[in-house]
């Protein structure tokens, strides 16, 4: 290696090693990249056009929220070297607002290797959708350090569809039931029969009846979580669950929040206030 007398390295070389540095690691984001597609290129959404970048939210701020932390080997099976993907193919023009409050629960519980890309069937994606993740994290191509992938399409697609394993799996459909399987990467289904068919009544409600149903079915449900409020502080009882997450995103996006009785106003401050759905908030502007 060149050097000066006094034992100096010359600019030119500091400059040249800088260089192979910068290739270097633009060439294990590459890696990632194409790592991270794996996983899709057997299935229509092969061609991409721009991945935004991925995120990662460390364990050192892990929500107590859901205790008893669900087992990803149990739930999703063994795959040694390889990163388990949640790849979910989303309607920009319907924002799976469940989906982005759970990524984010998810990334309090687990290191979340989290990237959106743009489908070639839809074009003009706003930017805080392609900013929904959180922003970009500096090690991404280091795939190893993660638990878990979470890649998001913007896509134009009849109904929001998922898939773990593109070679094992059946695509899963419906942003309702897409939630129920990320919400068990969380914690456990209710093992009180009674109790579970409740939580899947209320997640069937929001999605059936408020994101889809007229002025008159919202207007019934808002009567509901009134009366089921009234009797404990949240609508399956005494603790959040994923009847709470459905139903206050299908509420907002519906705009059914304004003429609310006051038991369900209470219980909107009161997940206003767990911050856990501050992420969707730009996405109703």
């Amino acid at each position: 290696m060149p050097m000066y007398q006094n034992g100096d390295v010359e600019p030119a070389v500091k400059a040249l090693e800088a260089r192979q540095d910068e290739i270097m690691r633009k060439l294990y984001e590459l890696k990632a990249a194409v790592e991270g597609l794996a996983k899709t290129v057997t299935t229509p959404d092969a061609d991409l056009d721009l991945t935004v970048g991925g995120s990662l939210s460390p364990n050192s701020h892990s929500s107590t929220l859901f205790a008893g932390t669900a087992d990803l080997d149990t739930l999703l099976g063994k795959d040694p070297g390889a990163l388990r993907d949640i790849v979910i193919n989303a309607n920009p023009a319907h924002p799976p607002l469940t989906l982005l409050v759970l990524h984010g629960l998810l990334c309090q519980r687990y290191q979340v290797l989290s990237t959106v890309h743009t489908h070639s069937s839809v074009s003009g994606v706003p930017p805080q959708l392609l900013s929904c993740l959180g922003p970009g994290h500096a090690d991404s191509y280091i795939r190893q350090r993660f638990q878990l992938g979470f890649t998001l399409i913007w896509k134009d697609v009849p109904k929001l569809q998922m898939k773990f394993s593109v070679q094992n799996m059946c695509t899963i459909e419906g942003e309702a039931n897409v939630a129920r399987f990320l919400f068990r990467l969380l914690a456990p289904y209710p093992s009180d029969p009674a109790l579970a068919t409740l939580v899947d009544s209320w997640v069937d409600t929001a999605f059936f009846q408020l994101a889809e149903g007229g002025a008159k079915e919202r207007a019934a449900v808002l009567r509901a979580f009134n009366a089921a409020l009234g009797r404990d502080p949240w609508l399956a009882g005494p603790e959040l669950s994923l009847a709470d997450i459905a139903c206050y995103c299908c509420a907002l996006q519906s705009g059914s929040v304004s003429s609310a009785p006051a038991n369900v106003q209470r219980w909107l401050k009161a997940c206003d206030n767990l911050g856990h759905f501050r992420p969707i908030k730009p996405l109703l502007r």
